[in-house]
């Protein structure tokens, strides 16, 4: 994965931790931590769901394209929104 693909995977990461916080407000980590689950737990989940779609490898010979782009956008919005839905409902049990 080109740089540029990562950053915008990162990115979106973050996008898609708060969009999951914003849609559960109860389960809500804050504008920071969503924002840094997304982006840790998304980067992790985002490499994962790529390899598994076929999308990293071709990314990774492709150099920069809009359909890199797309894929990591896609991918790590998803993941980073999906890690940040889990860590909440997580923590909002635990505090009961």
């Amino acid at each position: 994965m080109n740089l540029t693909a990562l950053i915008s995977q990162l990115i979106s990461c973050a996008l898609g931790g708060n969009a999951a916080g914003a849609l559960a407000d109860k389960t809500s980590l804050g504008t920071l931590g969503n924002s840094i689950v997304g982006a840790l737990g998304g980067g992790v989940g985002g490499q994962l769901l790529s390899s598994l779609l076929g999308l990293g490898t071709a990314a990774a010979t492709s150099g920069l394209d809009i359909g890199t782009i797309v894929s990591s956008f896609v991918t790590g919005g998803v993941s980073g929104g999906v890690t940040a839905l889990v860590l909440g409902f997580l923590k909002s049990r635990l505090a009961h």
